[in-house]
């Protein structure tokens, strides 16, 4: 997808983080922005951002778990704009804890945007790009987090190493029908942004009465501290992400130095040995 004037992108999560740094690059390029977000403040606020810089804008506030809320986006998307060629399921958020501490709750608040959100974002966005035969393209956000596992990071890991392969699952399917319609699965380490404080968009329900153990606490306090120490920035992620759409490259590896670990771990497996902690490297 070389030129990307007027083509329409569709981004979950999107109204902070990386999913708005998307939305300010994909614009640069002249591209109509629909930005899905939980938060309704947050995500109003993006929208006038937007607007104010001369970008054609939809907001629509989204629960990406919710399959009702997702079809919604690809109707008011389609109405507004007519099209949708770029889709970003990038809304998620990141528990941390032992794995066997996490409660039912936990795994349910989980599961519901960081897989059930891509579930429903390559379900609904999938069979529109695919029947307007031109160039579409999907983003699915996972993280290394999907390519290699860590302490205390259990429940995180097991919701973006379905991404990952749902997203190489998705590209095989692709390539066996289409000659114009691609994805790619975005796996960063760590960036500043407000995914380490995710907790705020649980829903009440499943909201979890118990007092946190000192394990809990600190390894929530650790992971905030791990992402605002990231060296490279939201905006640096999303030039990488436009790049690859244009150039149909799968895998989105925003931090080089990660990848000795991630081939460590895929030698574990090759070699059979129990897998080696590359975080205490």
């Amino acid at each position: 997808m070389k030129n990307l004037k007027d083509k329409v992108a569709v981004i979950t999560g999107g109204a902070s983080g990386l999913g708005f740094a998307m939305a300010q690059r994909f614009a640069q390029e002249g591209v109509k922005i629909v930005l899905a977000d939980i938060e309704d403040g947050p995500l109003q606020t993006a929208v006038g951002k937007l607007e104010k810089a001369g970008v054609d804008t939809l907001g629509i506030k989204c629960d990406v778990s919710v399959g009702e809320d997702v079809e919604n986006v690809a109707h008011q998307t389609i109405k507004h704009f007519g099209s949708i060629n770029i889709v970003c399921n990038n809304a998620g958020v990141a528990p941390s804890g032992l794995i066997w501490e996490h409660s039912t709750k936990d795994w349910e608040w989980a599961m519901g945007p960081n897989v059930w959100g891509v579930i429903h974002g390559i379900r609904v966005f999938t069979p529109i790009l695919l029947s307007q035969k031109e160039e579409g393209h999907i983003v699915n956000t996972a993280s290394v987090a999907g390519l290699m596992s860590f302490n205390g990071m259990g429940l995180y890991c097991t919701t973006k190493h379905a991404v990952v392969t749902m997203t190489e699952c998705l590209h095989h399917d692709l390539t066996n029908v289409s000659e114009h319609v691609r994805c790619s699965v975005l796996c960063p380490a760590y960036v500043p942004t407000g995914i380490a404080n995710s907790e705020r968009n649980r829903p009440d329900s499943l909201r979890e009465e118990r007092t946190k153990s000192e394990d809990e606490l600190r390894m929530e306090e650790n992971l905030k501290k791990a992402v605002e120490s990231g060296k490279i920035s939201a905006a640096q992620v999303a030039d990488q992400v436009l790049q690859s759409i244009r150039e149909k490259h799968f895998y989105i590896l925003t931090h080089s130095k990660i990848k000795p670990a991630i081939e460590t771990r895929f030698q574990d497996i090759l070699l059979e040995r129990p897998p080696i902690d590359t975080s205490k490297r």
